[in-house]
This record gives C-alpha cells, sequence and structure tokens, in this order.
C-alpha cells in the first residue's frame, strides 16, 4: 500500500510455488493494482486484515487555517441606543 499525491495505490504480485498442485484455489493467483484517490486533508493512518478483509485506516485532518472561526461584533453599548418606534402594531 502507497499513498502519493492523494492517490491510495494497493498492489500485491503472486509469486508462482512451483511444485505444488491444488484441488481448489478460493483466490486468483494473478496479481493486482487498484488505486482510489483520495479527498484533500485525508491521510492514511494504516492498514490491516481482520476476518480476511483489508481495513485501511483513514482521517481527516484539517489544518487550523481552514477551520471555521468565531468573532464578537463589536457595536454599541446598549445604553446608547435609541428606540425609534414605541407603538406596538
Amino acid at each position: 500500500m502507497t499513498v502519493e499525491q492523494n492517490v491510495l495505490t494497493l498492489e500485491d504480485r503472486k509469486s508462482d510455488k512451483e511444485g505444488k498442485t491444488f484441488l481448489h484455489r478460493g483466490i486468483s493467483a494473478r496479481n493486482f493494482k487498484r488505486q482510489f484517490t483520495l479527498a484533500d486533508h485525508v491521510e492514511a493512518r494504516g492498514a490491516r486484515f481482520e476476518n480476511g478483509l483489508l481495513i485501511i485506516d483513514l482521517q481527516r485532518e484539517i489544518p487550523e487555517a481552514m477551520k471555521p472561526r468565531r468573532f464578537a461584533i463589536k457595536g454599541t453599548a446598549p445604553s446608547n441606543v435609541t428606540q425609534i418606534e414605541s407603538r406596538a402594531a
């Protein structure tokens, strides 16, 4: 498994085991290569086999500069506010 420029590549090369005869081979013995494009700021943290499945741990980390920020709105103090209309509708 390799990650380069937001592309996750899974690749395996099967070796031919000469001299062995199999009655049934459940998984094919050919080579394979799969590529997946990762979204921005997604990192592959690791991979493991669990119950015959390949599990790849991905984590999205947004840089501090791109996270939403909160700002206080500055304005006049409530004592300086005058009411324009006082009649109820």
